[in-house]
């Protein structure tokens, strides 16, 4: 089920969503404020693995819906997040082998939003994203799915390796995107499998690198070293489908 996404303007409002456990992924704080309640919200944020944006007094007013932020304005997700338990199950039910996408610290709305649609284009059960230093389900993440959000179902972890380690005690084996892999023409990327993609900038993390089973590099001819985090995520998806079609 969705729901819009929320805007939570003022200091005891945005501390209240935070204890109340509803999934806040970004907050922003006006910059140089020192003043105890925000200081604590920050800490709050942080503990709860939120994206946190110092911006100034200026852009909060132009952010703000009701003239009264008082330093602090948080958006709340745009969608419920799944369980990593329903994508197994949808597989299941469709008695096809389980294909993820997991997605290491993607920061990028447009980018976040992009991968969804083509998980749902490409047959994926479902999207697995981490509760730190990642950009969670916004508006902006839903505009870009283009409708994907409501068919493909998206996960929010605390711990990414953990949830490799036990996927791949159900049988799923893991392939990163790496410009030092193996080129992905080369490798079998058939049966129950998760596509790990890393970071826009920084790639794959090392302790979600040391869980994967193999890595798959993107034949490139240009003059330029990489490609979109988006755009690779396409790429690599298509070769896994094609070899799940047997073409």
């Amino acid at each position: 089920m969705k729901y819009r996404e929320l805007t939570i303007e003022g200091r005891n409002a945005v501390m209240e969503a935070f204890r109340s456990g509803r999934t806040v992924d970004k907050l922003f704080v006006q910059d140089g404020c020192k003043e105890g309640p925000v200081l604590s919200i920050t800490r709050e944020a942080r503990k709860q693995g939120a994206i946190i944006q110092f911006v100034s007094k200026e852009r909060l007013d132009q952010m703000s819906e009701t003239g009264r932020h008082q330093g602090v304005i948080a958006y709340g997700a745009a969608y419920e997040y799944a369980h990593v338990e329903d994508m197994l199950h949808a597989a299941k039910e469709k008695k096809e082998p389980p294909f993820l996408f997991l997605l290491d610290s993607i920061e990028d709305p447009h980018n976040l939003g992009a991968i969804i649609r083509t998980a749902n284009l490409a047959g994926a059960h479902g999207v697995i994203i981490p509760k730190h230093r990642a950009v969670g389900l916004t508006a902006a993440v839903a505009r870009t799915s283009a409708g994907a959000l409501n068919y493909t179902p998206v996960a929010k972890v605390t711990n990414l390796v953990s949830v490799m380690e036990e996927l791949k005690q159900q049988g799923l084996w893991f392939v990163c995107a790496e410009m030092k892999g193996e080129p992905m023409y080369h490798l079998d990327l058939t049966g129950p499998i998760g596509l790990v993609v890393g970071n826009e900038g920084k790639g794959v993390s090392r302790l979600v690198r040391e869980k994967c089973d193999m890595a798959a590099a993107i034949p490139m001819k240009g003059d330029i070293d990489s490609l979109n985090a988006s755009v690779a995520t396409g790429v690599l998806a298509y070769e896994i489908v094609r070899q799940r079609l047997g073409v």
